[in-house]
């Protein structure tokens, strides 16, 4: 596979070039892997709490999708993220002159994570992906990094989007949707429904009408089964881009494997007659944009990303870079290729990528839109219950909002058609706890580790948690209830709520909130990812 040379692989930092030499094992009390929003968070409450921290993160970059793209931030209700969370928007809130601030550049964002971390002292690893774990009567006791890193903590927390130390400690974890017969849900498993759907007949044939041509690229020749099944499929991923319209814009690259073949599909959709090409240009300050998939074809490489949750790092190297293909070669497509109508290419033609934003990445955002992978399977699941309500967790370390959200997960042959499967936008409902049991591993399994991203939830009801609000609500409770554990020399399974409680009140979590039982639902603020 040909590697893009304007765009830095994200994953191209594990070298034993970059990950130098280490004499000895760093002994800290808690180590934090994974350098997403949430664990810059956790990092920063560790180290405010007086323990010795190290946060080790996969590459350079830091902050996860909240400094790489998403600048629209998805808050589902803003009156839920405190703590922490809550002050990291409103120090983005300063640098635009407002008290809170929900929209904003991603280098801002990047400044606030490094800001928060250089005043808690907090110095991350760099180019750190782990590779062994060891443990004893059920706690970590080292973790090993490719290139030799050994990193002994009291208690550890895997904030990242993968959940790869959670599964080397062996925590069980699946990966994919339920069937709604295993938690009694509706909207889990196989669906097919008409968002983001094909509003008109496509052909998926490679010359269009005519089956013995073989089918498109990207297209399953089966049947999607039935509605409500469960299987390993996972959402789709992409690229939060942020792109202006401004004189210093930088032109779509055109990748060095351009397929045109990928982009069979949306030539016929267009030329059928679809233009709601703009409809998820939302706009950031500084005249930007944080550009989200949106259309039956769109910045989603739907079915490239089921490999990778298990995937080891040099694959995972290869599906990030067909992920930065395809989404190059989209954008070369609105704005080059001559399938494309005219008034498209002109249109489109008028943006381009920000130019002072991810300047080490060709102004290409660096982080992958790693919308789900591992889930943790805990004691407790969050699932479609806990989410509308139905039923609310008594030992709350932090509260959801968002609605439920899955976007498309494959495209499947119906007939002479071509349709996507998957895609579920369910909301209107109120703010829910969220149960400690869902951070931790089950009894029995790890006493010493803590999961605040690649949490305990059906694949449905994570569409609702897996907010990057909620993620740094999650990463900071973690990280108090570290603290604790270590201070009460007990497992996290054996750690007293109401201490815990008590901690996260006084560091301004919001773990409650009181609904008035005639309250319109519709109107909590909701919306899609």
């Amino acid at each position: 596979m040909t590697m893009l040379s304007n765009c830095r692989p994200q994953l191209a930092y594990y070298t034993p070039e970059t990950t130098g030499f280490w004499a000895g094992p760093i002994e800290v009390d808690i180590c934090i892997y994974g350098a997403t929003s949430a664990g810059v968070i956790a990092a920063v409450e560790a180290a405010r709490g007086g323990r010795r921290v190290c946060l080790l993160a996969n590459g350079a970059h830091l902050g996860g999708l909240t400094a790489s793209g998403l600048g629209n931030t998805d808050i589902g209700n803003k009156h839920v993220i405190g703590g922490l969370a809550g002050d990291f928007y409103r120090r983005i809130g300063a640098r635009y002159g407002k008290e809170a601030q929900w929209r904003f550049e991603p280098h801002v964002a990047a400044a606030v994570f490094r800001e928060l971390l250089q005043e808690a002292g907090v110095v991350p690893v760099c180019g750190q992906f782990v590779e062994a774990v060891g443990k004893e009567e059920g706690r970590i006791t080292e973790i090993r990094c490719v290139g030799g890193l050994r990193v002994r903590a009291g208690c550890y927390i895997d904030a990242s989007y993968e959940g790869d130390l959670m599964a080397m400690a062996g925590v069980p974890f699946t990966v994919g949707r339920e069937g709604n017969e295993v938690y009694g849900e509706l909207l889990n498993g196989v669906q097919m429904r008409e968002t983001h759907q094909f509003e008109f007949r496509v052909s998926p044939w490679r010359r269009e009408g005519n089956a013995s041509s073989g089918l498109l690229p990207g297209i399953e020749a089966g049947p999607p089964g039935l509605q409500g099944s469960g299987d390993h499929l996972v959402q789709a991923y992409n690229f939060r881009m942020c792109l202006t319209a401004g004189p210093d814009r930088v032109p779509f690259p055109r990748p060095a494997d351009y397929r045109p073949d990928h982009y069979e599909l949306l030539a016929r959709y267009l030329r059928g007659g679809w233009r709601q090409l703009f409809r998820k240009f939302d706009t950031i300050p500084g005249g930007k944009t944080d550009t989200n998939n949106h259309g039956a074809v769109s910045t989603d490489f739907i079915g490239g990303s089921h490999a990778y949750p298990n995937a080891s790092y040099h694959e995972r190297e290869l599906i990030y870079q067909e992920h930065v293909n395809y989404q190059q070669g989209l954008m070369w497509f609105l704005c080059h290729d001559e399938r494309c109508p005219v008034e498209v290419r002109k249109a489109m033609g008028a943006w381009g990528l920000a130019g002072d934003e991810f300047e080490d990445t060709g102004h290409w955002p660096p982080q992958l839109y790693i919308r789900e992978a591992r889930r943790m399977v805990g004691d407790y699941v969050i699932t479609e219950h806990d989410c509308r309500g139905y039923r609310q967790a008594e030992d709350s370390v932090g509260c959801g909002a968002y609605a439920m959200d899955s976007h498309n997960c494959r495209r499947v042959v119906a007939g002479d058609r071509v349709l996507n499967e998957g895609d579920v936008q369910t909301g209107g409902f109120a703010p829910y706890p969220i149960s400690f049991r869902t951070i931790i591993p089950p009894r029995g399994s790890v006493e010493n580790l803590l999961v605040p991203v690649c949490l305990s939830a059906s694949h449905i009801a994570f569409g609702s948690v897996r907010m990057e609000p909620v993620f740094m609500v999650l990463g900071q409770s973690a990280a108090i209830a570290a603290r604790r554990s270590l201070e009460s020399n007990c497992s996290v399974q054996d750690l007293e709520y109401a201490g815990l409680r008590r901690g996260l009140e006084a560091a301004g979590q919001v773990l409650s909130v009181n609904v008035d039982d005639d309250l319109d639902r519709q109107k909590w603020e909701v919306g899609v990812v």
